[in-house]
């Protein structure tokens, strides 16, 4: 008897947004997921011996990428940060879209030629760090994993590299945008080798590709 698969999820808006197309898919979770009082991380799988594990959205790429977990789904900002080479993202699933942007005090003037070294708050250290290196800026990052709003007013960073939606939390907290570095939707992940050597994992990657392909059409 074959080992389960395991699909990994992220915690927060894009599962939200995935679970409809899952279900699409035929990867419906257990009524237990949907309980917020548990505290369980694993679940199963109605109609399949799929297990579907709930993390942390980057670990989500962690997982996959080491094989712990065949396919996945998270956003494009993770998958560029991490770059894992046994990662592959067969299908942009079209949901969960936002930016990653640089933003800074209001009034505050913007990087400069002069200016050769910033520091930035981010919890994406790599994409921070290549944006600035093209245009000749050494960025120092501070790694924050949240209130990365907070940084520039209390002397931690001049800027931030954040997600940003609607930019509302931005302008409450006295930011404004200066630069998108990339456009963010959601992609199905998958472990190469299990690509590879699972047809399972191979069936799930055509079945979403066909679902997103009829939701275009319509």
């Amino acid at each position: 008897m074959p080992q389960p698969l395991i699909f990994a999820v992220p915690k927060g808006r894009i599962l939200d947004e995935a679970l409809p197309l899952m279900a699409r898919a035929g990867v419906v979770p257990e009524a237990a997921f949907h309980d917020k009082s548990n505290r369980a991380l694993s679940f199963g799988c109605e109609g399949s011996d799929m297990r579907i594990i709930r993390v942390r959205a980057f670990d989500v790429a962690t997982f996959v990428a080491h094989g712990a977990a065949s396919v996945g789904i998270v956003g494009s900002d993770v998958v560029e940060e991490f770059a894992y080479p046994d990662l592959y993202a067969p299908v942009d699933l079209d949901i969960g879209h936002c930016r990653l942007s640089v933003a800074q005090p209001a009034g505050q003037p913007s990087a400069s030629g002069h200016s050769s070294h910033l520091r930035v708050a981010s919890k994406y250290p790599n994409l921070t760090r290549r944006h600035f290196e093209r245009q000749g800026i050494q960025a120092e990052v501070v790694k924050l994993n949240g209130a990365m709003e907070l940084a520039p007013g209390l002397g931690l960073a001049s800027r931030i590299v954040d997600l940003v939606s609607s930019g509302q939390t931005l302008k409450d907290n006295g930011l404004v945008e200066t630069a998108t570095i990339l456009q963010i939707t959601a992609r199905l992940i998958v472990n190469r080798a299990a690509l590879k050597t699972d047809e399972r994992v191979a069936a799930l990657v055509e079945r979403f590709r066909a679902l997103v392909s009829e939701a275009k059409a319509a």
